[in-house]
């Protein structure tokens, strides 16, 4: 077979580059191992991100998933200082009044891939393979020769977008980024259900309790009565204190007074699964002759958050927009890619920044608990923090220790 694109990996990023071209009248090819609906450990938590970027491609497609069962509408995030003080950011300031249009969501990966996964179906233009995975990159002077182990499967493309997550040997062998302990995440996932005490509307929660410093748990909630819990911290803080997560996470959920009260009735559903995320702490090269990374292929994870799915859709969309002009100008070469790092950066490259140094921060409980303690009693305050995670230019300021100098000493 030959194509124009090929997208390896069905996954949130592939999908929506699949989606972009297939808006802008281009034919691709996407290529999966799994077979769809499969599950993928995360957190599973969709921020306004990923609405807005659905309906700049099809409006249609934002209302369907807004429409969908398989989600709950999340309102906000909840976060909880060492001190135990929490701040509650909604998504919209006057999100009580008016909840006809929800912007963020909870939902299992397994019903949001297959989701996205349904929606290319839908599309003429985009050819999907499931259950089979690309083994062999070949790059000749007129493209991508790819195939499986044995193959029978062979694709010859123009251009390639690499979007088979964190794992890809693509990444590793061919774009030659490594994975870092200090710009990789170690996480785990359980699900439990019958938690108490959740949000009335269904805020994530991110817990930077003491004893996990300077990583933190989470607990979003998911319809049917379910939470997906977890615990995240940095590789090499985990590896260097030997941390064994699960176990805290257990301990944790068994002795903390606070969550030992709210899990007293929770029960868990399934397996505790581990799984790393790929940090956008660092600026890395996502592209080169015939190719680009897109989402975890390109280590693109929010480093505060661990959000991974509004970027990969972000990444997604980018790289679908220069794979058009790429073939407009019949050129593939690394220098005419360049732009899609340009693009990419300029886009999320100022809230990486940001979030970098907002985890940086968390190694010093102490300004935690002091922006908790005074934004709990201070509403003008909180309602400044509010917006700073939504107004990247705001956030900025969050990651100047000089705003705390002036915090402390205008109170």
């Amino acid at each position: 077979m030959e194509t124009k694109v090929c997208i390896i990996g069905a996954g949130p990023g592939g999908a929506c580059a699949a989606l972009q071209l297939a808006k802008l009248g281009v034919e691709c090819i996407v290529v999966d191992k799994a077979v769809f609906p499969r599950d993928k450990v995360c957190g599973d938590g969709l921020s306004g991100k990923v609405l807005t970027i659905l309906e700049r491609i099809d409006k249609d497609m934002g209302k369907r998933l807004q429409q969908a069962v398989f989600k709950l509408d999340s309102w906000g995030v909840t976060f909880v200082a060492p001190n135990r003080i929490g701040m509650d950011i909604p998504y919209k300031q006057d999100y009580q009044n008016d909840k006809s249009d929800p912007r963020g969501f909870v939902c299992k990966r397994i019903d949001f891939d297959n989701f996205l996964v349904e929606e290319m179906k839908r599309c003429p233009q985009i050819r999907l393979f499931e259950g089979v995975s690309i083994d062999q990159y070949e790059l000749k002077a007129d493209g991508y020769y790819l195939s499986n182990k044995e193959g029978t499967f062979r694709v010859k493309t123009d251009l390639l977008l690499v979007a088979n997550g964190a794992h890809s040997s693509f990444t590793k062998d061919v774009a030659g980024i490594k994975m870092e302990p200090e710009h990789y995440v170690a996480g785990i996932r359980a699900y439990y259900k019958g938690i108490n005490n959740m949000h009335p509307d269904a805020f994530i929660e991110l817990h930077f309790l003491k004893n996990m410093l300077p990583g933190y748990l989470w607990i979003f909630p998911l319809p049917n009565g379910e939470a997906n819990v977890g615990v995240g911290m940095l590789s090499n803080n985990a590896r260097n204190k030997k941390v064994n997560l699960k176990k805290l996470m257990l301990d944790t959920i068994a002795a903390d007074p606070g969550m030992k009260e709210r899990f007293k009735d929770a029960s868990l559903v399934g397996s505790i699964d581990g799984y790393g995320l790929p940090l956008g702490s660092k600026k890395r090269k996502l592209h080169g002759d015939r190719y680009m990374l897109i989402g975890d292929a390109g280590y693109l994870i929010d480093p505060f958050t661990g959000e991974g799915i509004g970027n990969a859709l972000y990444s997604g969309q980018i790289a679908a927009k220069r794979a058009v002009a790429a073939i407009e100008a019949n050129d593939y070469s690394d220098s005419f890619l360049d732009s899609y790092d340009t693009d990419l950066y300029r886009i999320l490259g100022p809230e990486l920044e940001v979030s970098t140094k907002l985890q940086k921060l968390i190694k010093y409980p102490w300004l935690f608990n002091m922006l908790m303690k005074m934004g709990s009693r201070n509403k003008q305050l909180k309602d400044l923090m509010s917006c700073m995670f939504h107004e990247v230019d705001l956030r900025k300021k969050l990651g100047n220790p000089l705003f705390y100098v002036k915090l402390l000493f205008n109170r």
